[in-house]
């Protein structure tokens, strides 16, 4: 059934062209489609859909959506040159660029949309 089906995430957005601007130009997303609601991108997992919300978006105080990336460094070095700033977190030793060793071995960093949502990268 659904292990098959691709998947769409959503995330909110209080304006939809500054979001279009980060994750198409910023991120580096192709644009699957716009509408007056949403702007879609596309993910080799499935598709972002970038919903307006208005002006009632709540950020949330945890990550909402993330990538799972093959080189973290490499991953974080390109998108601070374009300006992405990485969320140090209270309490938690990150390296220089902002990442943060798990227990597990993964490495993860943080970074936020310009709504303030909080994505992540993550290296395995």
């Amino acid at each position: 059934m659904l292990a098959s089906a691709r998947v769409v995430a959503f995330v909110p957005s209080t304006d939809l062209g500054r979001s279009r601007e980060f994750y198409e130009s910023v991120l580096g997303l192709p644009i699957a489609s716009v509408d007056g609601f949403a702007v879609v991108v596309e993910s080799p997992a499935g598709l972002i859909r970038i919903v307006d919300v208005g002006s009632s978006l709540a950020v949330q105080p945890f990550t909402i959506l993330g990538w799972r990336v093959g080189d973290i460094d490499a991953e974080v070095d390109a998108l601070a040159a374009r300006g992405v700033g990485f969320v140090r977190f209270p309490g938690m030793e990150q390296d220089d660029r902002g990442v943060w060793a798990a227990p597990g071995g993964a490495r993860v960093a943080w970074f936020r949309d310009p709504d303030g949502n909080t994505l992540s990268l993550d290296q395995q």
